[in-house]
């Protein structure tokens, strides 16, 4: 849950906490599709991006 966390902050900086900017709205549209009537619900909206974000921690550290 820590990774998680961290990956939201690190993704946080990186975009300057603009959630509505470009970079979020084609995550979510990626991720979950144009069609809001088939995303899933928000509690697995939610399990997906925090998996998401534990993942984007984790390959930090491949970056350097």
């Amino acid at each position: 849950m820590i990774q998680s966390f961290l990956g939201l902050l690190m993704l946080g900086f990186a975009t300057r906490f603009r959630v509505g900017g470009a970079y979020w709205k084609w995550r979510k549209e990626t991720a979950f599709g144009l069609d809001e009537s088939k995303w899933p619900s928000a509690a697995e909206r939610r399990h997906a991006m925090l998996d998401y974000a534990r993942w984007a921690w984790r390959m930090r550290k491949h970056t350097f």
